[in-house]
């Protein structure tokens, strides 16, 4: 596997990640949902999930009858993942790859790609995207979640408490790359703030055409859940986009 400062940091995180992930409130109750509804009926639809850490979006697809190949760059979550798998009798394919290097993967083999919150962290993302094409089948899509860059960033703070917060914007532009834990862990890993003008230029680069973009707001019943998913009917912190190849 080709390393890089995001597959060094990843696996430095990747037990913490583990960890977290399965009961991470915002993940459970609002993202996973919201780009699992996105994707539809995924019954016969051949399925790579890049960058799927400990593997919760690979085994729901799988449930609903997609045929789905896993990827992510740190070895203990493909480890958990695989685990996970067996002892819920999934067939799932896992691969450790850097998402710039999807290599023993064919050509314009899968139907959907799925990259969940992780556009932001891979270090090539030209790489990346270029990959994703590569494997997408013709007309094949990719459905990809991100940090909204306009919410969010090492410069882009937040003022006051509860659902009366603020978003103050100071830097929407620099810095690029910072390092710091997530908001409930304590390894840091490197976060990379991109602009939309990054990612619309990426995906136009390598001839994607963007289909959807959603900025994901809660329902009702969600935001009975906390004040923390409730905030996201005024402030949306992530993106979603539907892309076609």
């Amino acid at each position: 596997m080709i390393q890089d400062s995001s597959t060094r940091s990843w696996n430095q995180l990747s037990t913490e990640w583990c960890d977290i992930a399965p009961t991470n409130e915002m993940r459970i109750n609002f993202i996973m949902p919201y780009m699992l509804k996105l994707l539809g009926d995924v019954s016969g639809k051949r399925i790579l999930d890049l960058g799927c850490g400990e593997g919760g979006y690979s085994r729901e697809l799988t449930n609903r009858n997609a045929d789905v190949v896993a990827v992510d760059c740190a070895e203990y979550s493909i480890e958990y993942a695989k685990k996970k798998s067996l002892e819920e009798g999934f067939k799932i394919q896992y691969y450790v790859r850097n998402s710039n290097d999807l290599y023993d993967i064919e050509d314009n083999s899968f139907d959907i790609v799925l990259c969940s919150m992780m556009l932001m962290d891979c270090e090539d993302l030209n790489g990346t995207i270029k990959e994703i094409v590569r494997v997408l089948k013709p007309s094949g899509k990719l459905f990809a979640s991100v940090l909204h860059p306009c919410f969010t960033g090492k410069n882009i703070g937040r003022e006051g408490e509860g659902i009366n917060r603020k978003v103050i914007v100071e830097d929407y532009f620099n810095p690029s790359e910072y390092e710091q834990p997530l908001p409930t862990g304590k390894i840091s890993v490197i976060w990379r703030h991109r602009t939309l003008e990054d990612y619309i230029k990426m995906f136009i680069k390598h001839g994607l055409t963007i289909v959807d973009l959603n900025e994901a707001r809660p329902t009702p019943e969600q935001s009975d859940i906390s004040v923390s998913i409730a905030w996201l009917q005024k402030i949306p912190l992530f993106l979603f986009w539907e892309l076609k190849k």
